[in-house]
């Protein structure tokens, strides 16, 4: 007798075989395609009515879905599979281990945006810089661990392979689309878009840096986007989430190599001259509180990644005797060593090195040209903006799996065959030149990011705590109780004062409409 996982979307099933699912479900292990939501029982005759038999046993799935059932789903000796879930990106490959879920960690964790800590400092000062950069790595790191931990249901065996699965079978599919589905896709979609933006720009420096005294005419900023967005593209053509694990390793080891080596040259450097800690204080009261707001999200969106761990962790086999979470959280845990090893020494040696001088645009890779561009070594600017380069290009992949994954399973929904070779390289083409377009037409995006990213700061902080009081129901009033409802209730509030802060920010400064016109 051998057992069943189940693998889908939502806890109920679907009242058709043929029926797709919004957000794909994770091919499953056991040497064999995935489940849909819910396997589709069948005895061991085939004949001509297996269609209508398998319709009418999706009707008593849910006995099998709950814990009673558990024991029933053991005696089952045929199962009919959903092929679907084995034509799409994210589970047509099950040949994850735990190197691999430390690379996709590695490279989706460490970011851009890492590099502007030391700008908070300049506001909370050292104290509260320190404290607030330790409680947001240990509050976004159980919130992971949460994750890691809700891939798969032991009640009923089911394993949740994307986000918006899990949040869509812990709340509903109304509240999936109204609270998580923006936010999710903003961080696939956005991220690819910034990194365009973050890219094509180092590009331009690292040209400017080797053939600074070339006779060669220099290419436009628009042009240095459409040469990064081209590399992103010829990667993106791998086809799934497992193909990518080199591309992902490659992406963190230069993103380690560009965090280290620009804290180094900052701190070997020395100070610079009147360097300044005192927390810069605003005359206005309110200006103060958004300031401080706007140091807390700086640090809470330098942590980043949770919307990709669920999908990370499908791509491991998994069984009774050793489920998926142990290697991912494995993997995880060696991941997150070395993004500590990254970020704090980036953070406390940049603030060191700068202090209120540190650039608010850009900070440490604008601070390492303005300030060091003449008394260090070209060899080795050059070769941090490489590093900057090739782990944009990297994250492109990772990030923008979801999305290609998405766009495919709206085919095999319809269709119940295969995306063909064509059509994936066409859609993932226009996928990756409609994020040059943004690039180009709002080159302002970047003004709303504290805004826009204030509304996706839940999807790290807050919902992995609500789902586990939903999934898990803990004692009223015990340990994991109330830290659960604390910390689910505080990233809301955080999310919200961050909102209102983009919002003050906005109106205050206002932004600078310049459609295609990219700086």
């Amino acid at each position: 007798m051998g057992e069943v996982v189940e693998d889908g979307s939502a806890v109920h099933p679907p009242r058709h075989q043929a029926q797709a699912i919004q957000a794909p479900p994770m091919l499953m292990q056991y040497n064999s395609p995935s489940l849909s939501r819910n396997p589709l029982l069948l005895s061991e005759q085939h004949d001509g009515d297996a269609a209508n038999r398998a319709q009418k046993s999706s009707h008593q799935a849910p006995n099998f879905l709950s814990p009673l059932g558990t024991p029933l789903r053991k005696a089952i000796q045929l199962t009919k599979l959903d092929p679907q879930d084995a034509w799409l990106p994210i589970t047509e490959s099950r040949n994850g281990n735990a190197y691999y879920a430390a690379f996709h960690t590695l490279c989706s964790g460490i970011g851009i945006q890492a590099l502007v800590l030391p700008v908070a400092f300049t506001i909370l000062g050292w104290t509260w810089g320190i404290i607030s950069l330790i409680v947001a790595f240990i509050w976004q790191l159980y919130t992971l661990w949460i994750l890691v931990k809700l891939h798969e249901s032991a009640e009923t065996g089911m394993r949740y392979s994307r986000y918006l699965q899990l949040f869509s079978a812990t709340f509903g599919e109304k509240m999936g689309k109204l609270f998580a589905l923006f936010p999710i896709m903003y961080l696939s979609g956005g991220t690819c878009v910034a990194l365009i933006i973050v890219g094509g720009s180092t590009m331009k420096l690292f040209f400017q840096i080797v053939c600074g005294h070339c006779s060669a005419k220099p290419l436009t900023t628009v042009e240095w986007y459409l040469v990064f967005t081209c590399a992103a593209v010829v990667l993106s053509q791998l086809p799934n989430l497992n193909s990518i694990a080199g591309v992902s390793l490659v992406g963190a080891v230069t993103a380690i190599g560009y965090c280290t080596t620009m804290w180094m040259i900052s701190v070997t450097e020395g100070r610079l001259d009147e360097v300044s800690y005192d927390p810069i204080k605003e005359e206005d009261n309110m200006a103060m509180i958004f300031s401080v707001l706007n140091a807390l999200g700086i640090i809470a969106f330098a942590f980043r990644g949770h919307n990709l761990t669920l999908e990370i962790q499908a791509t491991m086999p998994s069984s009774e005797k050793k489920p998926s979470k142990i290697p991912m959280w494995t993997g995880v845990k060696v991941a997150y060593l070395i993004i500590a090893l990254c970020l704090f020494p980036l953070a406390v040696g940049g603030y060191w090195a700068y202090g209120h001088k540190i650039p608010a645009n850009g900070g440490m890779l604008t601070a390492i040209y303005q300030y060091h561009g003449r008394d260090t070594s070209q060899a080795v600017l050059a070769l941090t903006s490489l590093f900057v380069i090739i782990n944009a290009v990297s994250s492109f992949q990772i990030y923008g799996m979801p999305m290609f994954d998405d766009m495919e399973s709206k085919y095999t929904k319809r269709k119940h065959k295969p995306c063909p070779w064509w059509l994936r390289a066409v859609s993932r083409t226009m996928f990756g030149y409609g994020c040059f377009f943004v690039a180009v037409a709002i080159p302002f995006l970047g003004s709303l990011a504290g805004l826009i990213g204030g509304i996706a700061v839940p999807v790290t902080f807050a919902y992995p705590c609500f789902m586990w009081l939903r999934i898990k129901k803990p004692e009223k009033y015990s340990v994991m109780w109330w830290v659960n409802w604390g910390l689910g209730l505080s990233g809301t509030v955080l999310s919200v004062v961050l909102i209102a802060a983009g919002v003050y920010v906005v109106i205050d400064t206002g932004v600078e409409v310049s459609f295609f016109k990219p700086h």
